[in-house]
């Protein structure tokens, strides 16, 4: 039997109000604040931060049934959020120095990111020099800090992929997200101008995914950081995704019921093919939320185990959220060719729910022409392809 989670009861009390500002959040191409304190004043902020800190170190099932159901109100408001909760279970596995400085003097501190390794580092004594115009932060007008990446020089001549954590007053917020997609995400871009930045605030990346970073075993009870951190900032994709398709099932549902045809009256409702449409992306909606719950579990099971995953078994989860959200775009598109002019409304909550399922499948982890190389090379039993993170 599934256990209650009380993150859900209190969300769905605060659905409607989220639901009611989706167009809102569109139109100012960001979180509205209202979103974020609502949500921030049911907990779910702190879902990952360590419980030394007043965090809540939920499962990985529990809270992403919370995003998912989220992303039905409002995706975009789903997207940041969900990174906002996700960034701090990888500053978990900083040192704790760093994480002090976070949530020492405000324990509802979050941190945006923008991790791909454009940033240009100069190596200076203590730390390095940062600069860079970091793209692609969703939900930065919210954080007070940021998870930012770069490429170092290593002692064997080759480089290591880095994350540097920088406090907001280190950088601008550059106003540029025009988007077709998830629009209210607030998916801006991060301008940093040669900011100093402490050897404890930077990590490598592979230490995060192989248990060797500087804060990896500071919470020996912890369910949920004996983990790698790359599964736990990629779940959110595709249960947003879930999320919206599980919605787009019920929207048109509830437009389809009573339409008619305009020019013979028909009503569509009862018609084969919008009954055949229903019923097949109802099929694959719910085969995506079993495949990824399924994948949702083992994440906890293995945290709770203290266990951390195979090689094969990190493949799978790395691919299993591609797979997903291209049943769930599937699910979608089916009922969305069917919809009728109305849907293509601006007013329409449908075409909302078609463009924000197409941008959850827009994602560098949710590409799936990379995860099923991924995955048929783990299968096959080649070496990983570096080009492919």
């Amino acid at each position: 039997m599934k256990k209650s989670n009380s993150r859900l009861v209190a969300l769905r009390e605060i659905l409607p109000a989220i639901a009611a500002n989706a167009s809102q959040a569109e139109k100012d191409r960001m979180v509205p604040a209202e979103n974020i304190a609502l949500l921030k004043g049911i907990g779910l902020h702190r879902a990952f931060q360590p419980e030394a800190y007043g965090g809540l170190e939920i499962s990985l099932p529990e809270f992403c049934d919370c995003i998912a159901l989220l992303a039905g109100a409002c995706a975009s408001t789903a997207w940041a959020m969900s990174l906002l909760c996700t960034h701090s279970h990888q500053l978990a596995m900083f040192p704790k120095k760093l994480q002090d400085e976070v949530w020492g003097d405000d324990p509802h501190a979050t941190a945006s990111s923008s991790i791909a390794p454009f940033g240009k580092v100069e190596e200076v004594e203590g730390g390095v020099l940062f600069s860079g115009q970091m793209g692609w932060s969703s939900g930065s007008d919210h954080a007070e800090w940021a998870i930012v990446g770069c490429r170092r020089q290593n002692a064997e001549g080759g480089q290591d992929y880095c994350f540097a954590v920088l406090p907001r007053s280190d950088y601008q917020i550059r106003d540029d997200w025009y988007a077709v997609g998830m629009k209210g995400s607030g998916t801006k871009t991060l301008i940093i101008d040669n900011v100093f930045v402490p050897e404890y605030r930077i990590q490598k990346a592979k230490d995060m995914m192989e248990g060797k970073s500087a804060g990896f075993g500071l919470y020996p009870d912890s369910k949920i950081f004996y983990s790698p951190y790359r599964p736990y900032f990629a779940s959110g994709f595709s249960t947003v995704s879930l999320g919206v398709a599980e919605r787009m099932l019920e929207a048109f549902q509830e437009k389809t019921r009573n339409r008619v045809r305009a020019y013979t009256g028909a009503t569509v409702g009862a018609a084969t093919p919008a009954l055949m449409r229903l019923a097949e992306s109802t099929h694959q909606v719910a085969a995506a939320r079993a495949f990824l719950e399924k994948t949702w579990r083992e994440h906890a099971e293995h945290g709770e185990r203290h266990q951390y995953p195979s090689r094969e078994t990190l493949a799978f989860w790395r691919t299993n959220q591609a797979y997903a959200v291209k049943m769930c775009v599937q699910a979608v598109d089916r009922l969305f060719e069917a919809a009728g002019g109305t849907a293509w409304m601006e007013s329409n909550e449908l075409q909302r729910l078609w463009r924000d399922a197409h941008m959850t499948a827009a994602h560098a982890y949710t590409d799936y022409d990379v995860c099923a190389q991924i995955l048929g090379r783990e299968l096959m039993g080649l070496e990983p392809d570096p080009s492919m993170v």
